[in-house]
């Protein structure tokens, strides 16, 4: 892994409705921040759902802008559902040079800030910067990008990081791949970082205690879940979020009826959760 990445900080799900999508997130146990806006620049608001140490991105269109034409092109391809990874950097500009020396010219870095309203009514303004891997270094339908937090405090308050449904953080993010062997080393050669093979698949281990990315077939991910027949699956793309929780009976009251159970996990389809199937898991 590049020495300026620290392991995934969060996953973007993009959404069409801000605002439906939170209320949907609300409904399964989830606390949600209030709603945030970006620099206009980028044209984009969302929400957040904070955990122990890495979040979720419910990130929606404001304005178009040239920033998020890839979003754009991605809610009209695909629809909602999880179409970035974000990975935690110390230094944006850093990592740009480690691309750069590898062959790959990054996108940034990019500075941008927005204002945070807590849920107390008082503001505070949280500040990034950024740095994308150019548009066609997408493996398996998946855009990556780094972000430097400078304003930490801004975002992991105390007050939104403890959920009714128990979920603590990310265990990790399974995409589908038809060679999921090659994908995973397509994403290592601009990660610069080796992928392990697993007996259902690849995975890219992001960093000591960070969430994994796990490469699978949508046969072996559907027989892993026990899908329904009736979900459909894209041919490639990440799909699925696997979540920590302290409490696997309160996870399952807040995921309700359309749930299933696998061993040791609850699951929740894609249409409940903005085109993400999640994974309730006890660790």
């Amino acid at each position: 892994m590049l020495a300026t990445i620290e392991g995934l900080d969060h996953v973007v799900i993009m959404v069409q409705a801000l605002d439906d999508a939170a209320a949907q997130w609300r409904d399964l146990g989830f606390t949600v921040s209030p709603r945030g806006r970006h620099s206009d620049h980028l044209g984009t608001g969302n929400y957040t759902i904070m955990f122990e140490d890495d979040y979720l991105e419910l990130l929606g269109i404001l304005q178009p802008t040239e920033l998020n034409a890839p979003s754009r092109d991605f809610l009209a391809r695909r629809g909602q559902g999880l179409e970035q990874l974000a990975l935690r950097t110390h230094d944006a500009a850093a990592g740009v040079e480690a691309l750069s020396g590898l062959g790959i010219q990054a996108i940034g870095p990019v500075h941008f800030s927005r204002p945070v309203n807590r849920p107390d009514g008082s503001q505070a303004e949280a500040a990034f910067t950024i740095f994308n891997w150019p548009p066609d270094h997408r493996p398996a339908d998946l855009r990556v990008f780094a972000c430097q937090h400078h304003t930490r405090h801004a975002v992991w308050l105390p007050e939104l990081i403890e959920h009714p449904n128990t979920v603590t953080g990310i265990s990790r993010v399974e995409v589908l791949a038809r060679d999921p062997a090659s994908a995973a080393r397509a994403l290592g050669q601009v990660l610069d970082a080796e992928p392990d093979a697993t007996p259902t698949g690849a995975v890219i281990r992001t960093g000591p205690q960070r969430a994994d990315i796990l490469f699978v077939t949508p046969e072996t991910f559907s027989q892993t879940h026990a899908l329904p027949a009736d979900i459909d699956l894209p041919p490639e793309g990440a799909i699925a979020l696997v979540l920590r929780v302290r409490d696997l009976e309160a996870a399952a009251r807040c995921a309700g009826s359309g749930s299933w159970h696998t061993t040791g996990s609850v699951v929740v389809p894609p249409a409940r959760a903005s085109g993400v199937l999640l994974v309730f898991e006890h660790t």
